[in-house]
């Protein structure tokens, strides 16, 4: 269960991390920065667990995986929205962020509102409103990417399975 902070259309990655924080390596410090251009008190007021809720082209813009790296490294359990950038929706799942698509949710959660989300039925449930909406569920491989963190954690335990399997499940 997790808190909603609502944006709108068209968030691209330079909103989520601005390019001048860029040179900063560690990912604490540049998670600090998250999202500070277009809501100051972001960084400072989101917690483990808490859900981005957005309207379409959530991610636009450059390709740098610095912008879903901040959201799950500041706690953000997932991004909601109709639609995403392709290059952040393959970001965010190489990194282990989950996303999902929903029209529905999108308009109808409001900033605060608490969310819990299931990934595997694709159920995103708003607490506030008692109210629940479906988004697309996650393929068993994408959602193996989700449980292990991301492509490269998968691929270390995997041993390069593509069926969602760990070395330590084919015994």
């Amino acid at each position: 269960m997790g808190k909603a902070y609502k944006y709108g259309e068209n968030v691209n990655t330079d909103v989520i991390i601005p390019a001048r924080y860029l040179n900063i390596a560690d990912p604490e410090e540049l998670a600090a920065h998250a999202m500070e251009d277009i809501d100051k008190g972001f960084a400072k007021t989101v917690r483990q667990g808490d859900i981005i809720v957005a309207g379409k082209n959530f991610g636009s813009g450059s390709s740098r995986e610095h912008a879903p790296l901040v959201l799950k490294t500041i706690g953000v359990k997932a991004v909601v929205a109709p639609t995403f950038a392709r290059i952040f929706y393959r970001n965010a799942f190489n990194i282990g962020l989950p996303i999902l698509e929903s029209q529905e949710a999108s308009e109808k959660i409001d900033a605060g509102d608490e969310i819990s989300v299931d990934f595997k039925s694709g159920r995103i449930r708003n607490k506030t409103k008692k109210e629940s909406y479906q988004a697309e569920p996650f393929p068993e491989f994408m959602t193996a990417l989700i449980e292990n963190g991301g492509l490269v954690n998968y691929v270390k335990r995997s041993g390069g399975r593509t069926d969602g399997k760990t070395k330590e499940q084919e015994l």
